[in-house]
């Protein structure tokens, strides 16, 4: 079997960054590094960090408290992942009285600089992304109170009056045509709003990639990452809209049970969140099919 491998799949920057971040410490000698829940939303990668003296504590929406034993806290240091944080968050992680790194991605860092900017001018924000994750949850902190999430049309007709100061930001893991679209309707009824793309390039480029897998001839798209991964998600839902048959797998045990065999040609993705060590794995083993 032939297997072509999408030259963006695997971690973007941010988590790359924010895992060489944890690392650092780590190798340092501190106690322990800690994270503000998981710092990569794969499973298999969080067993070989723990192995590593990084651990992860709280939720995936970085909302419960946290409890460190206070021996622990000593020569150890609380990371905050690649998603973000609000900043109250912020300001409850250094009340604990540890070590703090932030490892925010840039890129979200960026989109929460427009919000603050824009809220501090008496804007409303909208933000198209997913109200559950912790991105926009983070982001959300920044609207001054005045922060509204949507993911629909509906969303937008439900929407209160925002005046005339509107600003529009994107979660940076959404789809490019959706967030077009939403904005352009929103600009119909608020003709002024002020409209920033901050969908990030690794997400732009792993879109684009993966059309380029079906027009360099895969039969079947390959989607590793975990299943409960927002962005990994959304690629299995792109290559779906291509018409492909789709197989969203998290390891390479998991494609005995795939019917694959009626095709020679397949393309594989990844998450943002997926190492290259399970990337690898699971092309070795399609392409030994066959």
């Amino acid at each position: 079997m032939k297997v072509i491998r999408a030259n963006s799949a695997g971690f973007c920057w941010g988590v790359d960054r924010a895992i060489n971040i944890a690392r650092e410490y780590a190798q340092k000698g501190n106690k322990a590094v800690y994270t503000d829940g998981p710092l990569i939303h794969n499973r298999q990668m969080m067993d070989v960090l723990e192995k590593e003296k990084i651990k992860e504590v709280g939720d995936y929406q970085s909302k419960s408290e946290l409890h460190i034993d206070e021996q622990e806290k000593e020569d150890s240091v609380m990371v905050v992942r690649a998603h973000g944080i609000s900043p109250e968050r912020r300001k409850y992680l250094k009340s604990l009285g540890m070590q703090f790194r932030d490892a925010t991605c840039p890129d979200v860092g960026i989109i929460a600089g427009k919000i603050k900017q824009h809220a501090r001018k008496g804007y409303k924000t909208v933000i198209f992304g997913d109200p559950k994750h912790p991105e926009v949850i983070g982001l959300m902190g920044y609207a001054n109170n005045n922060g509204h999430v949507i993911q629909s049309k509906e969303d937008i007709d439900a929407l209160p009056d925002l005046g005339n100061d509107v600003c529009m930001v994107s979660q940076s893991t959404m789809f490019m045509h959706e967030f077009e679209e939403l904005a352009a309707y929103l600009q119909e009824s608020y003709p002024e709003t002020q409209v920033f793309n901050t969908i990030c390039g690794a997400t732009r480029d792993r879109q684009t990639d993966l059309v380029k897998l079906v027009d360099e001839g895969a039969e079947a798209i390959v989607v590793i990452g975990g299943h409960h991964s927002a962005n990994t998600r959304k690629l299995a839902k792109l290559a779906k809209m291509q018409n492909k048959p789709t197989f969203h797998i998290e390891t390479a045990d998991e494609i005995d049970a795939l019917d694959l065999d009626v095709f020679e040609v397949v393309g594989v993705t990844a998450g943002a969140s997926t190492p290259d060590f399970i990337i690898d794995q699971v092309c070795s083993k399609l392409e030994a099919r066959g």
